[in-house]
């Protein structure tokens, strides 16, 4: 067995005891209460009730078991504890642990689980992720102590990490450079049916996200049939949000035709009904209709922009070339928000559209303000020569 083999974090059945697969570490007594009110007997049993408790989707249940892979992982191989021997200072460890995981812990590459090369970790993780991270681990302590399965919870005395917020988004694409990366796969040279079809899925999803402001999950997770209209002339994108959030997003005339063209490349008829259960956004590569992954549909949108980089450096555009070389597809949604933020659109319409429990975190989207701001201080400078 080498370090990093997979781990069962499947969610539990509903039905039936749960069997028990993994052999709990030979390390010190196993306890858990005369009364407790789980099946459990080991670390990663326990992991995987938790998992199903929660009721996530598909991404949260994904995301939650990279991280729980990587503490139970790491209370194994390197704590050598199970979790009733856990302290508050190895959790403290494990959360400095995640700010700088050793070199045999990390890849550059995302290789399967299954791999041998297989890594936990790409890099060190950012205060925002350590914070997203140690959530997931309190959450199941948390649990494993209410179901009795822990007698003790010390994740209880660990503190947060603390990730600063920054008070205005300043990761988003200006109309110029959405323009002249629209520009740009519009024009991408296609000589096979496959880079046809690439090129026309390529344009129609950097027009839905631009429009839409949709998370990456979103889009690639809905189906043809979530775009419709109810008769009145109003089109609509349904989504599935965090925590399972149903929306509906506005879907504008441009990106109606993106996808009548994306669908005629495929083959297929350029209108679609509520019934079609297609995905939404397809491989290139196969002649059936299959759904890309988030990743696939990520790598394509930062093809794109890598591309009109190279055409904006082309033109002297250096300032846009730099922006459009460290854009990921998040960034389209930033822009959606900001640009109609700046146009004047209602903070509330933007936080309904964007799914915001809060309406302080759309707010962090407008700059028109500060930019304003910035002209008049900048235009007194001026008018004073300077001094």
């Amino acid at each position: 067995m080498h370090k990093f083999t997979p781990i069962n974090l499947e969610p539990v059945p509903r039905s039936g005891p749960l069997p028990s697969d993994t052999k709990r570490p030979d390390i010190g007594i196993f306890h858990v209460a005369d009364d407790a009110i789980t099946n459990a007997s080991t670390d990663s049993e326990i992991a995987r009730e938790f998992i199903a408790h929660g009721e996530l989707s598909e991404k949260s249940i994904a995301n939650t078991q990279k991280e729980l892979f990587r503490f139970l992982t790491w209370c194994r191989e390197e704590a050598g504890r199970s979790f009733h021997q856990l302290s508050v200072a190895d959790l403290n460890l494990y959360k400095a642990f995640l700010k700088n995981p050793p070199a045999d812990w990390v890849a550059t590459t995302k290789w399967p689980r299954t791999d041998p090369r297989y890594r936990p970790f790409t890099g060190p993780l950012s205060d925002a992720s350590r914070r997203q991270a140690m959530i997931a681990v309190k959450g199941l302590l948390a649990f494993a102590e209410q179901t009795g399965y822990m007698r003790r919870n010390p994740a209880r005395l660990v503190k947060n990490v603390r990730a600063p917020v920054a008070s205005r988004i300043t990761r988003y694409l200006t109309p110029h450079a959405i323009a002249l990366a629209l520009a740009t796969v519009s024009v991408r040279p296609a000589e096979t049916p496959s880079a046809l079809r690439r090129r026309a899925r390529d344009r129609f999803l950097l027009v839905a996200f631009t429009h839409t402001g949709a998370r990456l999950n979103e889009i690639v997770s809905a189906n043809m049939g979530a775009i419709y209209t109810e008769g009145n002339g109003r089109w609509w994108l349904d989504v599935i949000g965090k925590g399972n959030k149903p929306r509906r997003l506005p879907v504008p005339p441009d990106m109606l035709a993106a996808l009548r063209d994306y669908r005629q490349a495929f083959g297929l008829l350029p209108q679609t009904s509520r019934t079609d259960r297609t995905p939404l956004v397809l491989s290139s590569r196969n002649h059936s209709l299959a759904r890309i992954t988030d990743e696939a549909a990520a790598q394509a949108l930062k093809a794109v922009f890598a591309a009109a980089a190279s055409a904006a450096a082309g033109q002297g555009d250096t300032e846009t070339a730099a922006v459009l070389r460290q854009a990921s597809p998040h960034w389209l949604r930033h822009s959606m928000l900001t640009n109609h933020a700046n146009n004047g659109v209602q903070l509330k319409t933007l936080q309904d559209t964007a799914g915001h429990a809060n309406i302080a975190t759309t707010a962090a989207y407008l700059h028109k303000t500060d930019n304003e701001r910035h002209d008049e201080i900048i235009a007194s400078v001026i008018g004073r020569g300077g001094v």
